[in-house]
């Protein structure tokens, strides 16, 4: 069995440390309109995310994926799906909803082990199968105080958790798969913007010299943690990586609460502890799984 490395928690931890951490970035953008920053962490993250290929030395497999069609097609999937999630992320910090991300991450494992069992009929635990419906319970809740469902967390639960699904079938490795996915974006993230500037909507034509480094170095705050991330996984369980995974909602929680001061009232207050009983049946699961894994293994 594969232990859990230092190195392993250090790439992981600087990636989940970053993603915690972005909704302070993109609030700084928030007179940005969403749909040019998406433009621009695809536009930026094109350049990082070939030169780490060229240093790695790992460009054959780019090459062999854009000249594979069922590939390419398979890729463009992806790629919508991580754009959607993308758009939804950050409209919801830039709208003062943040702590909706939170519960947009909080949810999504377990959104994951649903999907497995609807698409992959893969069973799930008497464990498993409460935290479904603790968290399909908080959605509820949820929509009969708003009396509308939280779109803006469900098409980051949905998009991220199909992205999930779908990246399970590209053959080809996580720096090189980020890559190109960045590649098939920037056409349209290029029109986009052209679009914009016709119609003399382009923010970015009068953006200040702050504004313009802050959506530069969006390419570096998306394809870093990814890439560290993708290194990290290597190196740890993945009932680490799992558990772990949770440090991200919640950090976006706790900024949302403490730093951008979002109401934590009326249905959240039910709702959000349920959703915590269902991370902890969650994980509670990964560790049951995790010590019959290592009896077996260590059984003559």
């Amino acid at each position: 069995m594969q232990d859990d490395s230092p190195r392993g928690f250090a790439f992981a931890g600087g990636a989940f440390l970053i993603w915690g951490m972005l909704p302070f970035y993109f609030n700084a953008l928030a007179h940005v309109p969403t749909i040019e920053v998406v433009a621009h962490r695809v536009i930026w993250a094109v350049p990082i995310a070939l030169a780490v290929l060229i240093w790695l030395g790992r460009t054959d497999a780019l090459r062999s994926a854009i000249a594979t069609p069922r590939m390419l097609g398979m890729a463009c999937v992806t790629a919508a799906l991580i754009s959607l999630n993308w758009g939804g992320y950050v409209w919801l910090v830039q709208s003062g909803q943040a702590m909706e991300a939170a519960l947009a991450y909080y949810i999504n494992p377990i959104f994951n082990v649903f999907l497995g069992y609807m698409l992959l009929g893969e069973k799930l635990t008497r464990r498993q199968w409460g935290a479904v419906a603790l968290a399909l319970a908080a959605v509820v809740v949820l929509t009969v105080e708003a009396r509308s469902l939280p779109i803006g967390a469900l098409v980051v639960i949905f998009s991220w958790g199909s992205y999930a699904y779908f990246k399970r079938a590209l053959p080809i490795g996580p720096n090189q798969g980020f890559a190109l996915e960045a590649l098939i974006l920037l056409p349209i993230a290029l029109l986009v913007l052209g679009w914009l500037y016709l119609q003399g909507d382009l923010f970015t034509a009068t953006a200040s010299g702050p504004d313009w480094a802050l959506l530069v170095g969006c390419g570096l705050i998306t394809a870093a943690p990814l890439m560290l991330y993708a290194n990290g996984a290597k190196a740890l369980r993945l009932s680490t990586i799992a558990i772990a995974g949770y440090s991200i909602p919640t950090m976006i929680f706790l900024i949302s609460v403490f730093a951008f001061r979002e109401p934590f009232e009326g249905a959240r207050v039910v709702a959000f502890p349920m959703i915590w009983a269902a991370m902890a049946l969650y994980i509670w699961e990964v560790l049951r799984r995790k010590h019959v894994a290592a009896t077996d293994h260590a059984a003559p």
